[in-house]
């Protein structure tokens, strides 16, 4: 058996592909960024060849990189941006429409429409989430409702759904394999997360009919194999980024807390057999189910975290990179009042407002970009906090400690506001790819790579440690002044 697993992680605006070894060390990778799509206000799509080229393109040049074949590979894992939603062609493989992103707000009237017929509480019965745009089902609906012929041909059991681990494992099983995992699943409103099947009365009042739906398995599962490199290579693990992130910073117990920075920010608090339920509009998921047994987690989703800074760079053009937003914070003015509400596509978890948008208030004439940049990383701060209050309110703080990971985490300054604005103790693990290394990490379970979580949780070691640095009376009134600046901007 090789040690090498290849792992696919497909984010919201690059695809990568990481070869690790069985210590959990990325020893190569690619990585391609591909186009955002944006047809209305509100509205935000891919294309599917985008997707699915860009993948195969890093797989290709991972292995050319490592000089490893395809009979080298112990296996594959798939990890993915969530709720996106793409329906293509059962024979030919041709998608119907664009993918319809997880920030993509088009369907709000319809969720709220939803929501005043009484419907949000079966919703979050079964599914632990909140009728909302950012999830799968309204956005399968949309396409089922305004693509011509579509909901006619889906009927007639000719059109696939699936969210992006599904259609790159159909593109890589060349047709063979249509499955999902219950960490994919869990995040479509369509699936009952205690009975851990696609639920029927959810399918009937979305009207989509169940042909369409992938088979479910559990996230460490033997899902199919590709042929497109050279050798058979198996495809064994798959979960939604999130899930793998937490799966990649060992939080298999009760307690243990991780939040990835990248696009958007997620929060997510493992709750092992409970699936709790929240009275603070947060959301309660499938972290991950090995052998049938269901692991629970609950999450806070922030919208836009990394993409803020994005938008600085290539929309306001104030940043050459991403990086110089830490160098640009350092020289702010500490006493800026300045405060960035990046609600672009609306506000996430805890708020939930889909027609909220963006604004920066507290501008006065000494402002500049390095006090813009701060305000936008300070945002991510701020919105994490929001997340941990909703939490200590449900009665499911996680423990002192918050393991960070995701592209932002690198930001030394922003890493130490996080510890310094919700009081936590910030930990950064020895390797930050551990959205990728947590499919890599189930993927090897399934081949008996890894044993089991215990020598899993053995491989996580920590590269530092953030203490906060200010006292909580100074970090409360910074929250006040957030909490002012989000107010302006709700509409709900």
């Amino acid at each position: 058996m090789t040690d090498y697993i290849l792992s696919i992680d497909q984010g919201t605006t690059s695809s990568r592909a990481i070869i690790f070894n069985r210590q959990g060390k990325a020893l190569w990778q690619a990585q391609q960024e591909f186009e955002q799509r944006f047809p209305a206000d509100g509205w935000v799509e891919h294309s599917p060849a985008d997707i699915w080229q860009s993948v195969l393109s890093v797989c290709r040049e991972v292995l050319e990189l490592s000089q490893l074949s395809a009979s080298d590979i112990n296996s594959i894992g798939i990890t993915n941006q969530r709720e996106t939603t793409l329906v293509w062609d059962k024979q030919t493989g041709e998608p119907v429409y664009n993918a319809i992103v997880w920030q993509d707000r088009r369907t709000a009237e319809y969720c709220e429409q939803l929501k005043q017929e009484g419907f949000e509480e079966a919703v979050s019965a079964k599914t632990g989430l909140l009728l909302d745009p950012y999830f799968s089902a309204s956005k399968l609906a949309w396409i089922l409702d305004n693509v011509e012929g579509t909901r006619e041909r889906a009927e007639a059991g000719e059109l696939l759904f699936g969210t992006v681990d599904s259609y790159l494992l159909w593109q890589l099983s060349e047709g063979r394999s249509h499955k999902t995992d219950a960490s994919n699943a869990s995040r479509t409103l369509l699936f009952n997360i205690h009975e851990q099947c696609w639920d029927e009365a959810l399918l009937a009042r979305f009207n989509i009919p169940q042909a369409l739906l992938p088979e479910v398995c559990d996230s460490s599962a033997h899902f199919g194999e590709t042929r497109l490199f050279g050798a058979a290579i198996a495809i064994t693990g798959m979960a939604g980024d999130q899930q793998a992130a937490l799966i990649g910073q060992a939080c298999f117990q009760p307690g243990m807390a991780k939040s990835t920075y990248g696009t958007g920010c997620f929060l997510m608090l493992n709750t092992g057999e409970q699936a709790l339920r929240s009275h603070n509009r947060l959301l309660t998921t499938v972290a991950y189910r090995l052998n049938g047994q269901v692991c629970y987690a609950a999450e806070g989703s922030i919208f836009i975290a990394g993409a803020a800074i994005q938008w600085l760079r290539d929309g306001l053009k104030l940043l050459d990179n991403a990086a110089q937003s830490e160098t640009l914070a350092r020289t702010a003015n500490p006493n800026s009042k300045v405060y960035f509400v990046p609600a672009f596509t609306g506000l996430g978890a805890p708020y939930w407002d889909p027609h909220a948008r963006g604004a920066i208030s507290g501008i006065t004439r000494d402002t500049g970009i390095a006090e813009m940049v701060a305000a936008a990383l300070h945002a991510v701060c701020y919105q994490t906090r929001d997340l941990l209050e909703a939490m200590s309110a449900d009665g499911a703080s996680p423990a002192n400690t918050l393991r960070i990971d995701g592209g932002m985490s690198s930001n030394e300054w922003l890493v130490q506001k996080l510890a310094d604005l919700t009081g936590m103790t910030v930990d950064r693990p020895a390797s930050i790819e551990t959205t990728a290394l947590g499919a890599a990490y189930l993927a090897g379970l399934h081949t008996g790579l890894f044993k089991s979580l215990e020598e899993i949780g053995e491989l996580w070691h920590c590269h530092d440690s953030k203490q906060p640095k200010v006292q909580p009376q100074q970090s409360q009134e910074q929250y006040r002044g957030w909490l002012d600046a989000v107010e302006r901007v709700r509409t709900a």
